[in-house]
């Protein structure tokens, strides 16, 4: 063999490789890259590899000592740095802020964990879990998260500013018996849901709001939100007859104790929303890196370009869904030719800057939980065979003035798909004296927890005021 050979094949076998430097320890990664680099250098040519791999042995065991060096001081400055700064990770902390949770007994796991991985976000204050709490992407739908001068929009939604609204009309209870049929086609007439929109939607002043012309994401969406606006979503959207029973004289409308003609909507701000929400988020993924079970819980910190401006599209997708909420009510009310007595409205889906018993200003997110503070008005719906419920907050700070946005689900659209059966989802409709436009078994009653021990668990939270009961709902499909 000549030894031109010969030598080519001895400098090969004294080349490190990554499987020699795992071999004495060293992890897998950007670690091993810098060793290799390091070890390449002219200045340990003559070292044969058994000598550089003592030497690496040596430094491992010991990096404090070879940290002032200047080649093998990068060896050493890699070993002793942390592993987020390695990887830009930002870390959780090692324990969760404590929370109260409402209703445990009928919340899962999976709600469960999701809030307590976001309890231990270092941007974390305080925290709640609602009763109607069940899984949802990073911050469980039903939970409540106050945070240190940072918005997460998965904590915040994807329906961003989705909520309830509720009318009260001076109209007879009886319609629902001798004119079924006209309030059938009034709400069949006056309602659009999922890819259907109006042929001439109506204007609306908060299509003329500033961000529109500052925000270049809001600008491209302006033709999706003016098509759009007065329809509803799919899936548990909808808008739906009912009787509206008030229990007490002491409410707001100063209205008798009685039943009334009703409408109750859900909503919310429709693809315009739902664009902005994973937008940001990916914004807030790419800034903010967080541990696997976390990263949907990346935040922006407001005193960001990003923060700022993911703020204000989340107010501007607020007024936009508060919008197509009015459009439907009045669309309804003038068809039904009738005056509204009352209305009330809240949503959920949104951050608000609040403050805390103790003093501290914080982002208060409630992705499904309906605001609850002292003295402010709420509906809480169930199913479409159960009542909804309208409340009135008490203020209660472990639940940071929050309460559930509705009954919650017990079955996932999936599930509910593939183990409910039509015709027994129907007997129930019957049962319960409820018709339904459109629908799906994704949304059959028996998907939904039981209202009502929903309200029992959250009873130091909210004082009903009134009842609804559904009797025509209107949802997405025919």
């Amino acid at each position: 063999m000549p030894a031109s050979l010969n030598k080519f094949r001895n400098m090969a076998t004294q080349k490190l490789r990554g499987k020699d430097l795992r071999n004495i320890g060293f992890p897998e990664g950007r670690t091993i890259g810098v060793i290799i680099k390091v070890m390449a250098n002219k200045a340990f040519k003559k070292k044969s590899k058994v000598e550089k791999l003592e030497l690496l042995k040596e430094i491992k065991q010991n990096p404090e000592k070879f940290k002032s060096e200047e080649l093998l001081g990068l060896i050493a400055a890699e070993l002793l740095m942390k592993p987020e700064e390695k990887t830009g990770e930002t870390p959780l902390r090692e324990m969760k802020i404590p929370h109260t949770t409402y209703g445990e007994w009928g919340i899962e796991e999976g709600a469960k964990h999701q809030m307590h991985v976001a309890m231990k976000l270092p941007v974390a204050v305080a925290g709640a879990l609602m009763p109607d709490a069940h899984f949802g992407y990073g911050l469980p739908i039903g939970g409540v998260l106050a945070a240190e001068n940072a918005v997460i929009p998965y904590g915040v939604g994807v329906d961003i500013g989705c909520r309830m609204c509720l009318s009260l009309f001076d109209a007879p209870v009886n319609m629902l018996i001798g004119q079924r049929s006209r309030l059938k086609n009034i709400l069949k007439e006056n309602t659009k849901f999922g890819n259907q929109t109006f042929d001439k939607p109506m204007d609306d002043e908060v299509l003329t709001r500033p961000e529109f012309r500052e925000i270049p994401k809001i600008r491209s969406l302006q033709d999706k939100a003016y098509q759009q606006i007065g329809s509803s979503g799919s899936g548990n959207h909808f808008v739906e007859f009912g009787i509206v029973k008030l229990f007490t004289a002491d409410n707001e409308w100063n209205l008798a104790p009685g039943k009334y003609l009703s409408v109750l909507s859900h909503s919310g701000s429709r693809g315009f929303g739902g664009i902005l929400a994973q937008y940001y988020t990916k914004i807030a993924m790419e800034q903010t890196i967080l541990p696997t079970e976390a990263r949907h819980l990346a935040w922006l910190s407001l005193d960001s370009e990003a923060g700022q401006e993911y703020w204000r599209a989340m107010n501007l997708a607020g007024d936009y869904a508060s919008a197509c909420h009015d459009h439907i009510h009045r669309r309804i009310t003038k068809a039904l030719g009738s005056k509204v007595l009352a209305r009330v409205e809240n949503h959920h889906n949104f951050a608000w800057k609040e403050q805390l018993a103790d003093g501290r200003d914080v982002i208060v997110h409630r992705k499904g939980a309906t605001p609850a503070g002292k003295g402010v008005l709420g509906i809480i719906p169930g199913s479409m065979t159960e009542p909804g419920f309208v409340v009135r907050g008490k203020g209660e700070t472990k639940s940071i003035n929050s309460a559930s946005h509705g009954a919650g689900r017990v079955l996932s659209r999936s599930k509910a798909k593939s183990t409910l059966v039509q015709s027994e989802v129907k007997k129930l409709l019957k049962d319960k004296g409820v018709e339904l436009i459109g629908g799906g078994l994704d949304e059959a009653p028996q998907a939904y927890k039981d209202i009502n021990q929903v309200m029992e668990a959250q009873v130091d939270l909210v004082e009903t005021l009134a009842r609804f009961t559904p009797k025509i709902v209107r949802m997405s499909g025919e």
